[in-house]
């Protein structure tokens, strides 16, 4: 028999950022649960809102299967005694599994009984565990509650448990389980009666509870639309994934209230309002027609009624509050040029230890000409011009109070200065990507600045964490000044946008700069490490395309003196890692290596060759002449050594007796290892 299980439990309002996670381990640990005690299901639905978690499991097995099994016991030796009777441990084991003596048999040894194990009730396994999984959910700021020493994240004040139309008998801290439950605080329908749980979802919404996150977030959408198409208005919710989810995750019963604020408010940059709307408030920005920013919002009440004035008048005072400190920061700042606000960085620290962002800068602008120097660039002015202001409008009130907007507000403010475009909008973009795996820099000027910053940034670290402060270099749970993504970023650009530049150079001349600047004396490991901790993001970037052993085999292949040489191979290595012929190559190259360890010359005398095969292989690898310059037609032709480097192994001894004769043959294999070590190293593949 199946039947649908639900469990509910009522809080207080939940921190939005705990619920999406809590989402997912309540889904994991049901789905444990029922696999550990073999209880067969169709389903599990999670649903949560701020005041509530729910968990719906459909057709569920009442109870788990009997099962018939044979049980061992004690050896025999043991379980009888010398006139063959049942010792104490012979009967503890017949009285342990509910068996009769007469029942117990001998086989290989030991005493066995066969056993009916009859299964529990799924109520049992729900009611001896739900509240365990309840506790274990974890999330940051967990508290205690009340006289309780039990910690949630707020506290519980209902719990809803139903076994089909049957309550379970659960209890979670102090709540026993019911079938009652709360609609929405303002519904008139506050006390709600779950008949059965395949019913739950209805039931809320008798109580203005919208209880799905899927179905809230296409009302949010589609009311917003709507109220947007009403005042002949547009709502764009590109790049607004994650208002969304806070939208939904701070609702049960959203409702669209149109807001809106002074048009001279309008004057300010675009993206500080919309900051100040989407980051700061929850607000939807809403755009005319001609995508202009209008001066109206959407705000989602969660609330039930019609009465909407109060909550207009809320949200408009507060919006005009903030945008009033907006408009004031930005004529403060527009009163001296951008350039004008580069002295400021003199007062502003980079990092403890290494200047000011002042100093940065002039790091910056000159590792910029060094890399446009290598890429051959011969008009520096708008890079140089471009690192010079970069850092600029970290002076500025507007980044001060909305540091998000970094770069951005730079931006503006040189367009406003009348500063080259492709200036201003390398100011902006220096700072991509700003996530992993989000947009890079488009033009030359950004591109070549964002990695100029970022390896500052970089090798800054590294240095400041010389010695005894090494445990502060990025792990995986520690990332300062957001070392790793700006690794990645600087990968992603120089791969992506194919840009032809030597990272290694790069880095070394990075280090150079702030060692000479702050009289540092760099350790000899240092650019050891940075290759090595670029590599490692490497390995991360390509984890699903390239396997960890092909990235390690390409490493002596100076992965960051050529990136994109280095993806194209590692490319083709990982086309062939099924390839049977491949196979062959890579177990005869891993055996010549480690016969020629350190074995290192080459001058093979063919007046000690005394077999065949010796011969056959030396002219083989002579008319092997493939050149390395396209790795998958050289890795092709070293099909035609696989036959006599067979024959070799199967008829020659390399270490032979005669001293001269196991040298030349050492020579020999070091030639054809030649041949390989163009390929890769295959000790690590």
């Amino acid at each position: 028999m199946k039947k649908d299980f639900l469990l509910e439990v009522l809080v207080q309002e939940l921190p939005y950022k705990f619920i999406p996670g809590a989402i997912a381990q309540l889904k994991s640990s049901f789905t444990n649960l029922f696999k550990e005690n073999a209880l067969a299901y169709d389903d599990i639905k999670v649903y949560a809102t701020p005041r509530r978690l729910a968990v719906l499991v459909s057709n569920l097995a009442v109870e788990q299967e009997t099962v018939e099994k044979d049980v061992k016991g004690p050896i025999l030796n043991i379980a009888r005694d010398e006139n063959g009777k049942y010792t104490p441990a012979g009967l503890g084991f017949a009285k342990k599994n509910n068996v009769e003596e007469s029942a117990l048999y001998e086989k290989d040894n030991y005493i066995w009984a066969h056993i009916l194990v009859k299964g529990k009730t799924a109520s049992e396994i729900l009611a001896d565990n739900i509240e365990t999984l309840i506790l274990k959910l974890q999330g940051s700021h967990f508290m205690r509650w009340g006289s309780h020493s039990e910690k949630f994240s707020r506290p519980i004040e209902n719990v809803v448990a139903l076994l089909g139309h049957e309550v379970v008998n659960l209890k979670i801290i102090d709540k026993k389980a019911t079938n009652k439950t709360q609609g929405h605080r303002y519904s008139k329908n506050r006390e709600l009666v779950i008949d059965e749980p395949k019913n739950y979802l209805e039931t809320l919404k008798k109580g203005n509870v919208i209880a799905s996150q899927e179905e809230r977030r296409e009302l949010i959408i589609s009311s917003a639309k709507k109220c947007a198409q009403e005042n002949n208005l547009e709502i764009h919710f590109d790049n607004m994934e994650e208002l969304l989810e806070e939208v939904t995750f701070i609702t049960e019963y959203p409702v669209a209230v149109l807001c809106n604020f002074d048009k001279k408010y309008l004057a300010i940059p675009s993206i500080v309002t919309t900051t100040v709307m989407t980051s700061h408030q929850r607000y939807f920005p809403l755009w005319d027609k001609e995508g202009r920013l209008s001066n109206y919002f959407i705000t989602m009440a969660n609330y039930v009624g019609d009465e909407f004035q109060n909550i207009q008048r809320g949200n408009q005072r507060v919006i005009a509050a903030r945008l009033e400190d907006g408009i004031f920061f930005y004529e403060e700042d527009t009163k001296t040029k951008l350039i004008d606000k580069l002295d400021n960085l003199k007062g502003m620290t980079f990092q403890k230890g290494l200047g000011t962002l002042f100093d940065k800068t002039q790091r910056m602008i000159k590792l910029s000409d060094f890399i446009a120097d290598s890429l051959k660039i011969q008009d520096k002015k708008d890079i140089i011009r471009t690192a010079t202001l970069s850092k600029c409008d970290l002076s500025t009130k507007l980044v001060f109070e909305f540091t998000e907007l970094q770069g951005f507000i730079g931006e503006n403010y040189a367009s406003l200065d009348k500063e080259n475009s492709k200036v201003s909008k390398g100011i902006c973009e220096h700072y991509f990507p700003l996530a992993s795996n989000s947009e890079l820099p488009s033009e030359t000027e950004g591109q070549i600045v964002s990695i100029a910053d970022k390896t500052d940034t970089i090798c800054a670290l590294f240095i400041s964490t010389q010695k005894e402060n090494k445990k502060k270099r990025p792990t995986g749970s520690n990332d300062p000044l957001g070392a790793r993504r700006s690794a990645i970023g600087i990968l992603r650009t120089i791969i992506e946008k194919n840009l032809n530049i030597n990272l290694e150079n790069i880095m070394k001349y990075s280090l150079s700069l702030l060692s000479e600047e702050f009289s540092i004396e760099l350790e000899d490991t240092i650019q050891e490490e940075l290759n090595d901790f670029f590599i490692q993001r490497l390995l991360f970037m390509y984890e699903k395309e390239f396997s960890s052993n092909v990235v390690n085999s390409l490493a002596k292949f100076n992965a960051l003196r050529d990136l994109n040489a280095f993806i194209d191979r590692a490319k083709t290595l990982q086309k062939y890692q099924n390839d049977s012929n491949f196979e062959k190559i890579k177990e005869n190259a891993t055996r010549v290596v480690r016969i020629l360890k350190d074995f290192s010359d080459k001058n093979v005398d063919e007046k000690l060759f005394n077999t065949s095969e010796e011969k056959a292989l030396y002219e083989a690898i002579k008319a092997h002449n493939a050149k390395a310059d396209n790795l998958d037609e050289y890795i092709k032709s070293l099909n035609s050594l696989i036959e006599p480097i067979s024959n070799f192994f199967d008829k020659v001894l390399v270490m032979d007796k005669d001293e001269l004769v196991k040298n030349n043959r050492l020579m020999l294999l070091n030639n054809l290892a030649d041949k390989f070590r163009v390929i890769c190293d295959f000790e690590k593949l």
